[in-house]
């Protein structure tokens, strides 16, 4: 059996949700589930590379106001504190290796193969990566900073994370920064530079897009001409930049489904042995116009033997 169905197996287990009446039954039927389909789709005339199966056990955790942000000037240059970043779980490049940092280097691997064709045939848009999930509070947002972290930790890339969360953005309270304008200021705002929301922070290769003010329309601001426009710039404008969104849950807002239709390759986090079967399946209905599409598994038990593994690997070299 493989990661990716033993993952699916566990998908379902806690309570459904109240629209779904059989949300918990573990049955399927003979035709290929939709988690599957997303995982095995196939491009022509050749197969499209696959991100291997995610599977990580972190925990998105709480905290408290963010620490005071040092500035330079009054330019978009932010200092983060990893010392805090590393307190609350989160991969740290000054840290020594921990278990979670060697967790998002495997994730990152494959969707770094598929964006630049490394060893593989090289996925269209596959610089542009989303992270979703399908309902919320699965740790997306915790998931997709770790990730934008580690990506930026690569010698020869650069990552620009973008707050595509637009309801509830969490990537400046996750980081510390303090921001007041970003994405959808851009596209609401012709006059408005890409330039002068951008954030760099003093994490290298690493720079932020927050996003912005809330904006009733902002459905049809993500789904404008002008939306398209900046996504097809900054994903062809450096070609060692990954670009990494953070986007709402697919089942909460409509938002995400418009963002998938830019994406190269999708990670859909999934809470495990909580979200249901019927959740997932539903979520993946709006995002099928992306042919990549990775699970990754969080909040899991950790299995015999985990521990002893990590100790084994962190003493290497000792």
């Amino acid at each position: 059996m493989s990661i990716i169905e033993k993952a699916a197996g566990k998908i379902g287990t806690g309570a459904p949700r109240p629209s779904d009446q059989d949300a918990g039954s573990p049955a399927r039927d003979d035709k290929a589930s939709m988690i599957e389909n997303a995982l095995n789709k196939q491009r022509s005339p050749q197969p499209a590379p696959q991100p291997a199966p995610f599977v990580a056990t972190p925990v998105e955790p709480m905290f408290n106001s963010p620490d005071t942000v040092a500035m330079e000037g009054g330019s978009q240059v932010q200092s983060i504190n990893l010392a805090r970043l590393h307190r609350m779980g989160v991969v740290s490049p000054d840290a020594e290796k921990t278990q979670i940092a060697e967790e998002f280097r495997i994730i990152k691997r494959p969707l770094i193969a598929n964006a630049f064709g490394q060893g593989t045939a090289r996925v269209k848009n596959g610089n542009l990566i989303m992270v979703t999930s399908s309902l919320p509070g699965e740790g997306k947002s915790f998931c997709a900073i770790n990730l934008a972290i580690s990506m930026a930790m690569e010698m020869d890339r650069t990552v620009l994370l973008i707050d595509a969360d637009v309801a509830k953005p969490r990537v400046p309270e996750y980081l510390g920064i303090h921001v007041d304008k970003g994405l959808l200021d851009v596209l609401q705002d012709k006059d408005l530079k890409l330039s002068d929301v951008l954030v760099k922070t003093d994490i290298a290769k690493l720079t932020v897009l927050p996003a912005g003010r809330t904006y009733k329309r902002a459905t049809e601001l993500l789904a404008s001409a002008a939306m398209t426009r900046l996504v097809e710039d900054i994903g062809n404008r450096y070609p060692d930049r990954i670009i990494l969104f953070d986007s709402p849950p697919l089942l909460a807002t409509s938002e995400s489904s418009v963002l998938a239709t830019h994406m190269g390759q999708i990670v859909m986090v999934v809470e495990a042995e909580k979200t249901s079967q019927e959740a997932v399946r539903e979520a993946l209905s709006h995002i099928q116009s992306c042919e990549v599409v990775g699970m990754l598994l969080n909040k899991t038990t950790p299995t015999p033997g985990a521990d002893y593994y990590y100790g084994y690997y962190g003493s290497y070299g000792k």
